[in-house]
């Protein structure tokens, strides 16, 4: 089926109360190639995962961030497992593999890349291994969130250049404020991603879980042993709660 890059793609599953994207990384990686190729209004991908999911719960006022995304992709495979539950096909598609993708086969050397967030050691890196010429990098300060005027000016900074890809690396909900803003303003063109640690993967910086614990879901026990000091209460406290929210919304849903 040909996907009509000018619009959200009708093919949605609702899981969670979010209207999820049915697309595996393949066709993902087609429309979100196809929609930069146009010159079209910016438009944002979002990729929720566990941690999303329980922080939208925590924080309803997030909502607008994931309805108004373009396309709203499956980064986790606890969720698609989840899902299946209730025999709902929900694919993969995480953001660090779409960046991947998008690297390796789609984006040229030459042309100008537009960074939101990460270090210089990492673009730096990110740039040598890729051959990358024209990287527009921006680098917005902590704590993003509760700094209204740093969104504003790091949606501005996106809006004016002149790239088909946009790459938002700042975590959630950040990378989503700045998406939504980006978004807003109504002069910038292009495709933003908000693909969290994506380009830390890419660069070195972060080494990722093998592929057979990645096709074993186990990928978050991997970024747990390999950060413990940051990561434990994402992934011992605030992850499980996703399980008695699966368990409501399938009790919802029954109603």
């Amino acid at each position: 089926m040909a996907f009509d890059a000018g619009v959200r793609a009708a093919d949605t599953v609702n899981f969670l109360d979010l209207h999820f994207n049915s697309l595996d990384l393949d066709r993902a990686v087609d429309a979100v190639s196809a929609r930069a190729s146009l010159d079209l209004p910016f438009a944002y991908v979002a990729t929720p995962n566990v941690d999303h999911v329980v922080g939208l719960a925590a924080e309803p006022s997030r909502r607008a961030l994931y309805d108004n995304a373009w396309l709203l992709l499956n980064d986790s495979r606890v969720l698609r497992g989840l899902a299946k539950k209730v025999k709902i096909d929900l694919p993969v598609s995480t953001g660090a593999d779409l960046t991947e993708a998008l690297f390796d086969t789609i984006i040229d050397k030459n042309e100008p890349i537009t960074i939101i967030g990460g270090d210089r050691e990492s673009i730096e890196a990110l740039k040598r291994i890729y051959g990358l010429r024209d990287v527009r990098w921006h680098e917005p300060p902590m704590g993003l969130k509760n700094k209204p005027g740093a969104i504003v000016r790091a949606a501005a900074f996106a809006a004016a250049q002149p790239s088909r890809f946009t790459f938002i690396c700042v975590g959630a909900p950040q990378q989503e404020l700045i998406a939504y803003a980006i978004a807003q303003r109504g002069d910038a063109r292009g495709v933003g991603l908000c693909v969290g640690a994506a380009l830390d993967f890419l660069s070195g910086n972060t080494k990722r879980a093998p592929q057979c614990m990645r096709a074993a879901g186990l990928e978050w026990f991997h970024r747990l042993v390999s950060e413990p000091g940051r990561l434990w209460k994402r992934y011992l406290v605030t992850g499980p709660k996703v399980f008695s929210l699966f368990a409501a919304w399938r009790a919802s849903m029954a109603a």
